[in-house]
């Protein structure tokens, strides 16, 4: 695909790449900085057989950046959503004392009663992601729906959930 880039677009990016990886590992650590330095390269090149490229260095540099970026927001949210998988895990494996089990009855009837509140698509994300184990691409695939949307699903999901935990 990149072979129909003009030479003089591969030599420029090739004096840039060693900055390139500097600057991302910067970003993002050193075990995401080359995945990302190669696709910001590749992103280039791929835009260099359509249009001629006046400034291959400042390209590269904003692609880049646009990258990392997407990638610490996405880092953010997986994390939140490890954050409260783990948090649910830890309340699914306490078992409760034999004194506490009716309370834990109880919380369990509020929590499925909560659950069926849900609004039907959100309730389907929540299923998905917490049950059949599914990430929010797989999600917004299966559903039709943006990836946002379904960060959306959960974090409705979740606050009514913590609400009727509290």
């Amino acid at each position: 695909m990149a072979d129909n880039a003009p030479p003089s677009l591969r030599v420029a990016l090739a004096r840039h790449g060693q900055s390139l990886l500097r600057f991302l590992t910067r970003r993002v650590g050193s075990q995401a900085a080359p995945d990302l330095a190669q696709e910001a390269l590749l992103r280039v090149l791929r835009h260099g057989e359509h249009a001629t490229i006046l400034e291959p260095a400042a390209l590269l540099q904003s692609t880049a950046a646009n990258l990392a970026r997407d990638f610490a927001r996405r880092r953010r949210a997986e994390e939140k959503y490890r954050d409260y998988d783990q948090t649910l895990d830890e309340f699914a494996s306490s078992a409760p004392a034999p004194d506490a089990r009716l309370e834990a009855e109880e919380l369990m009837d509020r929590l499925q009663a909560a659950v069926e509140s849900l609004p039907s698509r959100c309730r389907q994300v929540f299923m998905m992601r917490r049950f059949e184990n599914l990430h929010q691409e797989e999600i917004a695939r299966r559903l039709g729906i943006s990836r946002n949307m379904v960060e959306k699903h959960m974090r409705l999901a979740v606050r009514r959930l913590q609400e009727t935990l509290d």
